[in-house]
């Protein structure tokens, strides 16, 4: 082991390596005492021999662990306090008071392994000035991918956040400004939600030809479009006009849960990737309890969903709820390997194919050279228990080491 003396010197060098009993590269499990070797903020080499190329490289040893890629969480509100249940009070908040909360739960996430976040809902555009923030190295925080305000009717899902748009010309104007605005991906929501008054999340929020404006408007600046959708029509909607991702696709009716599974071949042929929300706290209260049931009808929904092809991300819309705190995710990765996915399918759910859902593929969610330097590291080998990724031991993100491995842990 390395004292913690010796960590910070490791981080003020240019080079360096980390090595493990094991890693999972984002794909599958690779033994052999591996070493990923480190240069500024990028994977240079990846040696299953554990030797290091020099002696006199320095060697960050965590002994018997597991090295995986950062976990991605493709669906966060950095905003949202998850013990808050008047959120609809955002609207008048100081935007200074909101910044400082969305910086304390980035620090959670990054705790918690979670090395990149999706920030799909915030006020103000706030999570693009936190992206720019860490990406200037001011601060040491997780990658954001960021979507702004979410577009919505008037009065209508979380409408506090400032997105609302009532109609194509609207909604057209509503994509052009969240473009000059920098955000890397446009949310619209496509029906109502369970939180917010007015609309319920079986009903559609806008007519498909609303739909189909946004994802013209967004797709012609290159930008994805992922949609909240609760309700049937409103999933099958945003399928058929071609959006990116399908958020929550829970399927809700106005009394329970009815799959429609032409809708569901229609994403698997189109490639839509599938925002499956189940990263939970195993107790405590839910924001809805009257959907505590409808809520296990769509794990089971998911799990015929995988067995079908569809390309499932665990995430978890980290804020909604007191059982949804800022890094939650592990949880979601454990509660998956219930679904019928092998484990190593539940971790790719959280990386290699979280990092395509968030257009992040080339270099997000593998450990291999040319990647980013997001690692995390967890005792034992979670090929044989998941659980092991709730104990996260080291977090290293673009190069630094942000959780150490300490003596009492390792």
């Amino acid at each position: 082991m390395i004292a913690s003396g010796e960590q910070q010197h490791i981080q003020e060098q240019r080079i360096w390596a980390v090595r493990a009993a094991q890693l999972f590269d984002g794909y599958a499990f690779r033994p052999g005492r591996p070493l990923v070797l480190i240069e500024g903020s990028r994977i240079a080499g990846v040696d299953m021999t554990g030797t290091p190329p020099s002696a006199d490289l320095p060697v960050l040893d965590l002994g018997d662990a597991t090295l995986l890629p950062g976990l991605i969480d493709s669906h966060v509100h950095l905003a949202f306090d998850p013990d808050d249940r008047s959120k609809p009070a955002m609207a008048e908040e100081n935007i200074d008071t909101t910044l400082a909360r969305m910086r304390v739960h980035a620090g959670q996430q990054l705790r918690a392994g979670v090395t990149t976040v999706r920030d799909l809902g915030d006020r103000h555009f706030l999570a693009v000035s936190l992206r720019d923030h860490y990406k200037a190295g001011l601060e040491t925080g997780p990658e954001i991918v960021a979507a702004g305000p979410p577009i919505t009717r008037t009065r209508g899902h979380c409408w506090f956040l400032g997105g609302e748009a009532d109609g194509i010309a609207a909604v057209e104007a509503a994509v052009e400004e969240r473009v000059a605005r920098g955000v890397d991906v446009v949310k619209i929501m496509a029906t109502g939600g369970v939180t917010t008054p007015g609309w319920g999340p079986h009903e559609s929020q806008y007519t498909r030809d609303e739909l189909a404006a946004v994802t013209r408007a967004a797709h012609a600046h290159g930008r994805p479009v992922t949609a909240h959708a609760h309700g049937r029509q409103g999933m099958a909607d945003a399928v058929a006009v071609g959006v990116d991702g399908l958020e929550h696709a829970s399927f809700f009716t106005e009394d329970g849960v009815e799959p429609e599974w032409k809708t569901v071949a229609a994403v698997v042929e189109a490639g839509i990737f599938i925002g499956a929300t189940e990263a939970w706290l195993p107790t405590g209260a839910m924001v809805a309890p009257h959907m505590a049931e409808r809520v296990e009808q769509r794990a089971a929904n998911f799990a015929r969903m995988h067995r079908e092809g569809a390309r499932l991300v665990c995430c978890s819309d980290a804020g909604a709820g007191p059982r949804k705190p800022h890094g939650v995710l592990p949880y979601g990765i454990v509660h998956f390997g219930s679904l019928g996915l092998t484990n190593a399918e539940a971790l790719a759910s959280a990386t290699s194919l979280a990092a395509e859902a968030c257009g992040l593929a080339d270099r997000k969610g593998r450990i291999a050279v040319g990647y980013d330097a997001d690692l995390i590291a967890v005792p034992g080998n979670p090929l044989h228990h998941l659980d092991t990724l709730l104990d996260i031991r080291a977090v290293i993100r673009a190069g630094r080491t942000f959780k150490e491995w300490s003596e009492s842990e390792g």
